[in-house]
């Protein structure tokens, strides 16, 4: 989930799913950063450049619990691609929704280069959302 209009289009896919399934569905955001080390970086990234995943992650919350299911919301530091099929396999997930592309779609002309790490490194199976 990083607020672009794929992923919320994705979120729309997942919460079909999950209806279907009787699952829940966990949200992951990644911010690139790394950890901050810091109380001073802490508070930093907390009130400012956390914000916005922060406000998307609560109106996908919202707008699952709309729909009648369960969302949880993780947001993690690290290299998106890499830390997306990590989470996935740790948390022995059935499947990974993700969009295409994401805010950073100027970059990829066809596939963003998050979805397009997750497509080829995931054992996991994807839901492509275009």
């Amino acid at each position: 989930m990083d607020g672009s209009k794929n992923s919320f289009r994705g979120l729309d896919e997942a919460i079909i799913i999950a209806r279907n399934c009787q699952s829940i569905i966990i949200g992951l955001y990644v911010t690139p950063l790394s950890p901050p080390a810091s109380t001073e970086q802490k508070a930093y990234i907390k009130n400012y450049l956390l914000k916005n995943p922060n406000k998307f992650m609560k109106k996908a919350k919202m707008y699952s619990a709309q729909n009648g299911i369960l969302f949880y919301e993780k947001i993690m530091h690290g290299d998106e691609g890499p830390r997306i099929v990590k989470f996935a396999h740790d948390g022995n997930f059935d499947l990974i929704v993700i969009g295409s592309r994401g805010i950073s779609s100027i970059k990829e002309a066809f596939l963003g280069s998050t979805s397009n790490y997750v497509i080829h490194k995931s054992k996991i199976p994807i839901l492509l959302v275009k």
